[in-house]
């Protein structure tokens, strides 16, 4: 295979959503065959951690994957964020407009119609957990629908799962931080000043951003309240994303060397001369100026986020045991919160607030868009599996019943979502 089809397939979002699926049902399955063994492997404490200001943190494999492999994927969606907002689809307000007033829609209901069924209970700091849009999944059931699917209909969901992303992590730093630790958060916005420095005066050594960004930011932000993989993000917003030299100077200069390099005759066909050496040195160090660091990072994150840490997340989060009658847990208030939140609260908030936005002129859909192909949208963006997954954690924390009740909700919503979405555009394209 060619080295551009081995790139095609780590960044196929089919096999990326493929692979999330299958350990899914691998942690269902685990789950209820030995409850047991799935919770003790996942939950048994196997480190601790002493937090700057005193407090002790018992680390589980459960707590890496959630806080710090989870934090290099949020790190991985802020690398997104910045680059959509800066050369993306979020660029500018015409291209942002609408895929971010669906994806307010699309947070704004299904958290009013979680909210509105737990009313008056102890469930009812659940209404974030319906609120985000698996981009994945979203976007490898969209991939199945293949060339049929308009361009812009693959930005439009895009950007729209971006958004959501966005407003995620905002809910989650502003209403799922129990209590905060200043002395830490004062230690991570150091950190994240220093990074902030060192981007402004042009210091583009990923290890130097790698390590304060996990040594200082994260572990600080592991300490201080506010969960660690805010860190992620706001690390990202960090890392260099120009280029320190031009292409037509770089592509000038890279030339002359490799000119200079072709002309000095070699002894040896394995032995370099020092002018060599020092050519191919210039040469390195000019590559990397004309490089933009962000693009790098997120092209070499994608495959690691997409096969090794959203799995693993899957694997460690989707086992929810099915206790007694399957009815009586969906029929709980948490369940029908989650199911009704992501199934018709997503499809509606997206498509109300996107045709409320055109009707009022803000915005306009683009010529190759239906509005059946939003609707069509709206309920691929029902899958919210791992945001949700994530989310559900942070809203239940120690109270178990509430977080299978959730988790086992958002697995059954993200599959109908998912497949009456499949149908409702291939339905819709299949006219076009």
């Amino acid at each position: 295979m060619s080295s551009k089809g081995n790139t095609s397939f780590l960044h196929s979002p089919v096999f990326g959503g493929i692979i999330l699926f299958l350990f899914a049902l691998i942690a269902l399955f685990w789950a209820n065959i030995d409850h047991d063994s799935y919770h003790h492997f996942w939950h048994h404490t196997v480190l601790d951690f002493h937090g700057v200001s005193g407090n002790v943190h018992e680390i589980s494999f459960h707590h890496i994957i959630n806080e710090f492999l989870m934090a290099i994927f949020f790190f991985f969606t802020g690398l997104e964020i910045k680059r959509e907002v800066l050369y993306g689809d979020l660029s500018s307000m015409d291209k942002a407009v609408l895929p971010l007033a669906g994806a307010l829609g699309g947070m704004i209901f299904p958290a009013l119609i979680f909210f509105t069924i737990n009313l008056g209970e102890d469930t009812a700091n659940g209404w974030g957990i319906p609120m985000a849009t698996d981009i994945a999944f979203s976007l490898a059931i969209l991939a199945l629908l293949g060339s049929r699917v308009p361009i812009a209909l693959k930005v439009f969901l895009t950007a729209l799962a971006i958004g959501d992303d966005l407003g995620a992590i905002i809910v989650i730093a502003a209403f799922y931080t129990p209590e905060i630790e200043f002395i830490d958060l004062i230690i991570a916005a150091i950190g994240l000043g220093v990074l902030f420095a060192m981007n402004r005066f042009g210091v583009r050594n990923k290890i130097w951003y790698y390590f304060i960004g996990i040594i200082v930011v994260w572990l600080a932000f592991l300490s201080s309240g506010i969960h660690s993989t805010i860190a992620g993000v706001l690390v990202a917003f960090t890392i260099p994303s120009r280029q320190s030299i031009k292409h037509d100077e770089y592509v000038d200069k890279a030339q002359g060397l490799l000119d200079d390099i072709k002309k000095h005759p070699k002894k040896d066909e394995d032995i370099m001369s020092e002018t060599i050496i020092f050519k191919l040195k210039n040469l390195s160090i000019l590559t990397e100026n004309a490089s933009n660091p962000l693009q790098l990072e997120e092209k070499a994150l994608h495959p690691i986020v997409s096969f090794m840490i959203l799995p693993l997340f899957a694997i460690a989060n989707a086992g929810v045991t099915i206790h007694g009658d399957m009815g009586t847990v969906i029929m709980s208030d948490v369940s029908m919160g989650v199911l009704a939140g992501l199934i018709l609260g997503k499809p509606i908030g997206i498509f109300l607030f996107t045709k409320l936005f055109t009707m009022i002129g803000i915005g306009s859909l683009h010529k190759d868009i239906k509005w059946s192909y939003i609707i069509g949208i709206g309920f691929l963006a029902g899958m919210g599996f791992t945001m949700s997954l994530f989310v559900t954690d942070l809203a239940f924390k120690g109270l178990p019943e509430y977080i299978e009740n959730a988790k086992l909700a958002i697995i059954l919503a993200s599959f109908i979502s998912g497949i009456i979405g499949f149908f409702l555009l291939n339905y819709s394209l299949s006219k076009k």
